[in-house]
């Protein structure tokens, strides 16, 4: 009786001494905090959403009669040069606002929202992601051929950016928060709240925390309750109920990912060719877009089912509403325009382009794959929902958001084993392929290596400034001629170089000075404290990741 005395005496210490660091941990980072402008960022950013989407619409009606996003339809019955002209008009006023207001001169996307969580959460200011949002809605409500969901993502993140300003928070919490915008934007876009949860944890932050998880969940939430408020419960695309006829056709499935896999590889390079051959040719920022704009139209004459976002042309390969002909020329023409479109620094997205390519890849196939076994194929509306998971998780490089954003779009949780299959085979082969990701690919022309790993994009971004000591007390110390004292590093050297001059010259400390002015030493950059910096950093953004 003793020992169960004692016990229950010690009992609320050691309670104590095991909740207490974790409370500590917990009103450090602000969680509480963290957690109610989660809801708010929510709410704001799907307010933001439903407004673009709205916006988008009241452009198109002055050319096509209708706000709607049955463009094949409206386009039918506007004249041909309607159609060649209205993204050309949308393109000059574009090309305008590029080159007068946005100081990048281009529209923001999801790999600029990448590179501003790896920032720490900033990088996205505000006026400019409304510019970029502006320039997006242009784009595609004059008939551009990309999709508005990655324009949103970033909208999102520029606003919980935003209001993370207005409060001083740490690094941690701030990605949270940009995360947090991310969710909203992709679950009021999909109408797919899951989704939003996933694609802000697999793509934006790079990892699965338990302290990121609940806030992203309650902005990803609110999200999706405000967008079916205004737009319906809905899925976004309503479609029979498709079922698999055997598991024999499993084999067909692999299949079917080795060709979402040859779209999805064809696209980026018809994306990557695009922006090489464009950046190399030399004319006024504002022509690009009208020049890209008439290409666009010149092929919606032929195929207007290419404009704006393509929702319409998905809905209908879904429903096996297009013959397999319809379906192949449309591989070909949503490809060009979506390449010429992006290359002409007009506003948009991949996401939707690339389900659109799934869809009509995979109905393709499923005709062909109906025709070659009738008694054993599915409908090859089944497959067209497969070929976009497969297409679309290969081009974003995010597998597991992509499958559940089909499922959400479509309502077709019955097709899970089928739609891994096709995920699986088409991102791994066209990872093989790219190695990496078109936001990736993306970041990596300007110079941005996050694919590698963190450490790869601290090596490069930690400036020697960072680090370095304290320049010698003695003013006559301070001196420094270049030619003569020796190995040096300037301020803004990354730690990269550092740690390549230290070992070349095997000294363990270095002067540094400012680029500009090598004659005056600011600082003492050492080996050992460049070290222990790097590592401090690396195990900061490991307990980040996994806290």
């Amino acid at each position: 009786m003793r020992v169960i005395a004692d016990t229950l005496r010690q009992l609320p210490e050691v309670l104590g001494s095991w909740i207490a660091p974790n409370l500590r941990l917990f009103r450090t980072n602000r969680l509480p905090f963290v957690w109610l402008l989660a809801l708010a960022i929510g709410a704001l950013v799907a307010t933001a959403a439903i407004g673009f989407r709205s916006a988008i619409g009241l452009l198109q009606w002055p050319w096509l009669g209708d706000t709607s996003e049955r463009i094949i339809t409206a386009a039918a019955n506007q004249p041909w040069w309607v159609i060649v002209l209205a993204p050309a008009f949308g393109g000059l006023i574009v090309g305008w606002l590029l080159q007068t207001y946005q100081p990048k001169q281009r529209a923001g996307g999801v790999a600029d929202v990448i590179e501003a969580r790896a920032l720490g959460g900033r990088g996205l200011p505000l006026r400019a992601g409304l510019r970029s949002a502006l320039i997006t809605i242009i784009s595609l409500g004059f008939g551009a051929s990309a999709g508005r969901e990655g324009p949103v993502v970033h909208l999102g993140a520029t606003l919980g950016t935003a209001i993370c300003q207005a409060f001083s928070l740490p690094d941690s919490a701030r990605r949270m928060l940009l995360a947090c915008g991310v969710a909203s934007a992709v679950s009021a876009s999909f109408n797919a709240p899951i989704a939003g949860v996933l694609f802000a944890h697999e793509v934006i932050l790079g990892h699965y925390a338990m302290s990121a998880f609940v806030p992203i969940v309650l902005a990803s939430a609110v999200g999706a309750i405000i967008s079916r408020l205004w737009f319906g419960e809905s899925a976004a695309f309503i479609i029979p109920q498709y079922d698999i006829s055997s598991y024999w056709e499993l084999p067909a499935f692999a299949l079917l990912g080795l060709t979402c896999a040859a779209v999805a590889i064809l696209f980026q390079f018809a994306l990557i060719g695009t922006d090489w051959a464009a950046r190399n040719i030399t004319m006024p920022l504002w022509l690009r877009p009208v020049i890209g704009g008439l290409g666009v139209g010149a092929i919606a004459i032929f195929f207007p089912q290419v404009l704006g976002v393509g929702y319409e042309a998905t809905d209908m390969a879904l429903k096996h509403q297009l013959p397999i002909m319809t379906l192949l020329a449309l591989l070909v023409a949503k490809t060009a325009a979506t390449a010429i479109t992006l290359a002409s620094r007009f506003g948009g997205g991949i996401f939707s382009p690339s389900l659109y390519l799934g869809a009509m890849a995979g109905g393709a196939f499923g005709l062909i794959a109906a025709s070659a076994f009738p008694q054993m194929a599915s409908s090859h509306g089944l497959y067209a929902i497969l070929g976009m998971g497969g297409v679309a998780a290969a081009v974003l490089g995010a597998p597991v958001s992509t499958t559940m954003i089909v499922f959400e779009l479509t309502g077709g949780y019955g097709l899970s084993i089928a739609l891994l299959i096709v995920v699986s085979i088409a991102s791994g082969l066209t990872q093989a392929i790219h190695g990496k990701s078109y936001f990736h690919w993306q970041l990596g022309m300007r110079g941005v290596s996050l694919h590698e790993g963190s450490h790869t994009y601290l090596r490069d971004h930690v400036k020697v400034r960072d680090f370095m000591d304290p320049p010698p007390d003695q003013e006559d110390e301070r001196t420094f001629d270049p030619s003569n004292d020796g190995p040096y590093l300037y301020a803004g050297s990354s730690l990269k170089n550092a740690l390549k001059s230290f070992d070349e010259s095997g000294e363990i400390s270095l002067p540094v000075v400012e680029s500009g002015n090598a004659t005056q030493i600011i600082g003492i950059a050492r080996h050992v404290r460049a070290l222990s910096h790097f590592n401090t950093v690396l195990i900061q953004d490991s307990e980040e990741s996994h806290r």
